[in-house]
C-alpha cells in the first residue's frame, strides 16, 4: 500500500464536509442542528417512516432512535403522527421546519461539492463520484446501500 489509507482519507473528508455543513447551517440561523439529525432527515426525505422501523433504517438501537427523535421533536424538525394502518403505532415525519432545514442542507451540499469541483476540477470530481458509486454498487449487488449511522 502506498500513501494514506483510503479509509482514513474518507473519514477525514467526511468530517470536513460535515463540519463545513454545520458551519454554513449556523451562518443561516440553524444553530440547534446536531450531526446525527442528518441521518433522520435523509431517512424521512421521501415520507414518513414507522417509529418501529426507524432503528433498522438508521442501523442503531431503539433507545438511540427514541432519544434522537425526542430531540428532533423538541426542536421542531420532526413530528410523531398516528400510523393510519395501526392506531397503536406512530410514524415520524418531517415538519415544515424540518423540510426547510433539509432544503438548506441540500443546497449547502451542492455548494460544498461545487467547491470540491473548483479544487479538483469537475471532471476529476465526476470520476471520483463514479468510481465510488461503482465500488459501492459492486459490493451491494448493484444497488447503493442505505446511509446509516456509525455504530
Amino acid at each position: 500500500m502506498t500513501g494514506i489509507p483510503l479509509a482514513r482519507l474518507f473519514a477525514m473528508a467526511y468530517r470536513l464536509l460535515v463540519d463545513q455543513l454545520h458551519e454554513r447551517l449556523a451562518d443561516r440561523g440553524w444553530t440547534d442542528v446536531r450531526p446525527a439529525f442528518g441521518f433522520v432527515l435523509l431517512a424521512l426525505r421521501d415520507g414518513p417512516v414507522s417509529l418501529r422501523d426507524l432503528p433498522d433504517v438508521l442501523g442503531t438501537t431503539k433507545q438511540a432512535v427514541s432519544k434522537l427523535v425526542d430531540a428532533m421533536v423538541a426542536t421542531g424538525y420532526v413530528q410523531r403522527v398516528a400510523d393510519p394502518g395501526d392506531g397503536r403505532a406512530k410514524r415520524v415525519q418531517l415538519s415544515p421546519r424540518g423540510e426547510a432545514l433539509l432544503s438548506d442542507v441540500e443546497q449547502i451540499w451542492a455548494e460544498l461539492e461545487a467547491g470540491w469541483g473548483q479544487t479538483l476540477g469537475v471532471a476529476r470530481l465526476d470520476e471520483l463520484r463514479a468510481g465510488l458509486e461503482t465500488v459501492l454498487r459492486a459490493a451491494h449487488g448493484g444497488s447503493l446501500p442505505a446511509v446509516r449511522t456509525v455504530g
